[in-house]
């Protein structure tokens, strides 16, 4: 297994809009999904969300339903759901509460024991701390996944992740960081201002030294 977390292959992954929005931005989200053996979710509000969201000027919304059409990703609707956790994470101080789109990812994957891939900080911390079983894994996990690899090839894979870092402003883990820069190459990483100061600068000192 390399670098990602996703290793059981039986587990659904439950998207937030975040993860989402830098598959889309890839501009080959089916072809990186359609590789994964798991099953991908989206709850019906993320989807709502994405929908709804007309000021990005993105069309998340419409490639999301394409690929709930095509039948890459499944629609749950958070209604199902027997547990109070959405509103356990939405009702209470700002610090410790989420929007309604990460809230259902993460009541939906503490209730069905799915894989929440969501990217936010506080969403990751807050996850942590009240459901320590549940995992969490971010869109470079995605991206990483021994199988998207083989499909896409290098090349592919690098220009991929170089649109999602450019136009979705993706973040990277710190356990991702080198990984990535050296994917997108030390040139194209200096570009990328949502990666940390200190893989941009590690990447211009490569970019130097040549």
């Amino acid at each position: 297994m390399g670098l990602s977390c996703l290793a059981d292959s039986e587990t659904q992954l439950v998207l937030d809009a975040s993860t989402a929005i830098n598959l889309n931005a890839t501009g080959c989200a089916g072809a990186i999904l359609r590789t994964l053996p798991n099953e991908v979710i989206v709850t019906d509000v993320v989807l709502e969300e994405l929908q709804e969201d007309s000021q990005s000027g993105r069309n998340d919304g419409e490639l999301m339903a394409k690929l709930v059409a095509d039948g890459v990703v499944r629609v749950e609707n958070i209604s199902g759901l027997s547990q109070p956790n959405f509103e356990n994470l939405v009702i209470g101080h700002g610090p410790d509460t989420l929007d309604d789109g990460e809230a259902t990812t993460l009541a939906y994957a503490v209730e069905r024991k799915a894989v929440a891939v969501i990217d936010e900080r506080k969403a990751r911390r807050i996850c942590s701390e009240r459901f320590p079983a549940t995992k969490v894994a971010s869109t470079v996990d995605v991206l990483c996944h021994d199988a998207v690899i083989a499909a896409l090839g290098a090349a592919a894979l690098a220009d991929a992740v170089f649109a999602a870092l450019q136009n979705a402003r993706m973040r990277v883990l710190p356990q991702h960081e080198k990984w990535v820069v050296d994917l997108v190459g030390s040139e194209r990483a200096q570009l990328c201002a949502s990666l940390p100061r200190r893989s941009r600068t590690v990447a211009r000192q490569a970019s130097e030294a040549q």
